[in-house]
């Protein structure tokens, strides 16, 4: 194998030749190679700064070695370019357009983080470079969007549902996601969020941290963390990060009795690479990772990996055991160096060529079956893991189509072996407890003057005590009441209801808990606190006067049909008549006589089909086909005048003097909304001038505006969200109705502080 190191500047040179020259025997195997041999280049991006880096590539040095040693007469050999990424974006990006565009590499390997990965699986696909990471990333890459992209490690895209598994079997239904702010850890939240809906549990609260978080940092959403009264907590970060946040947990001693904490794939899958130093803060964790049989291979590249590493990296002591990044890794050299001796690269289109070779390379490697589909790695079965002593303990395994099961047999059993929970515990805990601090939660409710069957607060003058009624308030005790544990709390009531982003405030700066009350959901209020999911009606509508209108005139009977009906159906009176005249009269005596006679038949004729009392015998088929039509239009024209001449003899009519929002803007008509809420702002986006909005606070207000009407200084039409406006109904049933379009807002939520850095 030859290797090349395009790591400016001498000490960097250095570090490399020290980190990825092949051991001795390597070299003599390499200084063999066939003189036929051609060379394949390959580009590989990593950031050797970091030990995992170094070490992937020392993984990648060791692949290609035993490929063609175990291949000696390979007439195409890979050929390594490195590139230093040094953990940045930019310079990852440049690296991988340097090697191809000067370089002319047919392929890459790496880079190991996600945000470098999406930049180089982009550049790939312009340039029709496959390239081949390991880097965790969401399901969102797909090939659709980076054809030329390979995964060759998991995505883990079902942890999920084994998240979810874990959560109900041992019935904990609620949780918080704690997550690395990347394009990775953000990934697993919708994926969770679908994965929950099939059973009784929900993430109550999601926390992302900076990949870059200092420990000061750590430290404040651990400890706000401690203050919830959930006590499990879903991990979902790369390992360095996760390392320091359970660090950080430890010292709050959050890693204790009560606590459950569930690391996901990412972490788990590098468990067996910690120092005893992380893993003494880890205890009690369960985590998974992608099922990796132990095999007398594994065993023995484990040992010359850390000969090889100790020797490329005399610094270092005490080398733990290969992750399994490490696995794949080693197993993404061996399927490139395989495509390569395998298929001739076609000098046309060699990213197209090689991009299919790998996807039909199929081998037994490190980590099992080689076998990529859609260009992700397939992975079929998760082992569930409890750090526990010195190290992780198998307790279980998972896979979409059996679920958690204890063991591989044929005969496997369900459900998990005994797990020792933080504090050395075997039995689960409950996930929940009352909050940290000890005192009841405050809960801030509007006092108000309007719209009280809603939320209601008044003083009881024996005992001075506040009474506080509604059906907000209602809501919120039953749903308190139905929590698997007690929480306690008082109702605190709030006098300035001008604005309720002033009572939001109050939970922003944490001098409160929670509002319970008529508070709509926003996206900028959502920005300051969290809201549970809407619990009324979702829809800002307006509401408008009835005006009534009653004809008793006593020419009533002609307006059931327009002017125009009317003198169409008198000429086909007429027509009809006519023409069975003109086809009888020949061959009927009855339609015979002097003119004046035959003029009367004519009309008689006619006007007596209205109620089918003609007696004329017809002997023509041609005029009685004439009439069974003209018949059959009179039935249908007498049956819609008498069923309308009933209505306005028997009904008032009722029409709304407004119809839609256009008419009111186009006419310039005052209109109002609830003074205090975030109706006014909506207005003003529909196009309402500020001086044409009025603000009210009460229904008999609204009545009265609407009454007056905008010519006598009140208002056309009340917009408001449905939930008022149906009280408002509920007290005015008559001369008022809702009209228009439904306007979606967010609805009615209750909010609780949320944890802010």
């Amino acid at each position: 194998m030859v290797l090349r190191s395009m790591i400016p500047g001498g000490l960097a040179l250095l570090h490399l030749l020290l980190g990825v020259l092949p051991s001795a025997s390597a070299s003599a195997s390499a200084s063999e190679l066939p003189p036929a041999a051609a060379a394949v280049r390959v580009g590989v991006v990593l950031d050797l700064t970091s030990e995992v880096g170094r070490k992937s590539l020392t993984c990648i040095s060791m692949a290609l070695d035993d490929f063609y040693s175990a291949h000696a007469n390979s007439r195409r050999r890979v050929d390594l370019l490195v590139r230093d990424s040094r953990g940045d974006v930019v310079a990852a990006a440049r690296a991988a357009e340097d090697l191809i565009r000067n370089n002319r590499v047919q392929a890459i390997i790496g880079p190991l983080t996600s945000a470098e990965a999406e930049f180089i699986a982009y550049l790939g696909k312009h340039t029709l470079t496959p390239v081949l990471s390991l880097a965790p990333i969401s399901a969102a890459l797909t090939p659709s969007v980076a054809p030329f992209f390979l995964h060759t490690a998991p995505i883990y895209s079902s942890q999920a549902e084994l998240t979810a598994a874990i959560l109900d079997k041992f019935r904990w239904r609620k949780a918080i996601l704690v997550y690395e702010d990347s394009p990775y850890g953000a990934g697993i939240l919708p994926e969770l969020v679908y994965a929950l809906q099939g059973y009784n549990t929900f993430i109550t609260d999601c926390v992302a941290l900076p990949i870059d978080a200092t420990e000061n940092y750590l430290d404040t959403v651990v400890y706000s963390l401690k203050e919830n009264s959930t006590r499990v907590f879903i991990v979902h970060m790369l390992p360095h990060l996760g390392a320091r946040f359970f660090r950080q947990a430890s010292v709050a001693d959050m890693m204790s009795d009560g606590y459950v904490w569930i690391a996901t794939a990412g972490f788990g899958s590098a468990v067996d690479s910690f120092g005893p130093d992380r893993i003494d803060d880890m205890q009690g964790v369960v985590t998974f990772r992608p099922y990796v049989q132990s095999t007398d291979r594994i065993m023995n590249f484990t040992v010359r990996f850390k000969e090889k590493f100790q020797m490329e990296n005399p610094g270092i002591r005490g080398v733990p055991s290969p992750s399994l990044l490490l696995l794949w890794a080693y197993d993404t050299a061996w399927s490139l160096a395989a495509a390569v001796n395998r298929n001739r690269v076609s000098r046309s289109t060699p990213g197209r060529t090689l991009l299919g070779a790998v996807l039909d390379t199929t081998f037994d490697g490190l980590a099992g079956r080689f076998r990529l589909r859609n260009g992700l790695l397939q992975v079929s079965t998760y082992e569930v893991v409890n750090i526990i002593g010195k190290g992780a303990r198998t307790v279980g395994f998972w896979t979409p189509e059996s679920g958690i099961f204890k063991n591989l047999k044929a005969n496997n059993e369900k459900g998990l072996k005994q797990i020792l929970w933080p504090g050395d515990l075997a039995t689960a805990p409950r996930g929940w407890d009352v909050s940290s601090t000890g005192s009841p939660l405050r809960v801030i409710v509007p006092s108000r003057h309007g719209f009280d069957q809603l939320v209601k607060v008044s003083y009881n003058p024996t005992n001075i005590s506040v009474i506080v009624t509604g059906y907000c308030i209602d809501v919120f005790d039953a749903l308190m009441k139905n929590l698997p544990y007690l929480v306690a709390y008082q109702y605190v009531p709030f006098n300035d209801t001008s604005t309720y982003d002033s009572i939001l405030n109050l939970v922003y700066e944490k001098e409160a808990d929670a509002v319970v009350g008529d508070t709509t959901i926003s996206t900028d209020r959502m920005n300051k606190v969290a809201f549970t999911m809407p619990y009324t009606d979702i829809g800002l509508s307006m509401i408008v006067v009835l005006k009534k209108y009653s004809s008793r005139s006593m020419w009533i009977f002609l307006q059931p049909l327009t002017h125009t009906l009317w003198i169409t159906s008198l000429a086909f009176f007429f027509l009809t008549g006519f023409v069975v005249w003109v086809i009888e009269h020949r061959i009927n005596p009855e339609f015979r006589g002097t003119p004046w006679q035959q003029f009367g038949i004519i009309f008689y004729f006619a006007f007596s089909t209205l109620v089918f009392s003609h007696k004329e015998k017809l002997e023509s088929n041609l005029s009685r086909l004439v009439v069974i039509v003209w018949v059959f239009v009179v039935l249908i024209l007498t049956s819609s005048y008498t069923a309308s001449l009933t209505s306005m003899l028997t009904f008032q009519q009722f029409q709304p003097t407004v119809t839609s929002v256009q008419d009111l803007l186009r006419n310039g008509h005052f209109v109002g909304y609830q003074r205090g809420s975030t109706v006014k702002y909506w207005l003003e986006e529909m196009g309402f001038h500020k001086k044409n909005l009025l603000g009210y606070g009460t229904v008999e207000e609204y009545a009265e505006a609407l009454q007056m009407g905008s010519e006598n200084g009140g208002v056309s039409a009340i917009f408001d969200e449905n939930p008022y406006l149906k009280i408002f109904l509920s007290k005015y049933c008559e001369g008022y109705t809702m009209v228009g379009p439904t306007y979606r807002l967010g609805g009615f939520g209750f909010c609780r502080k949320r944890w802010r850095g």
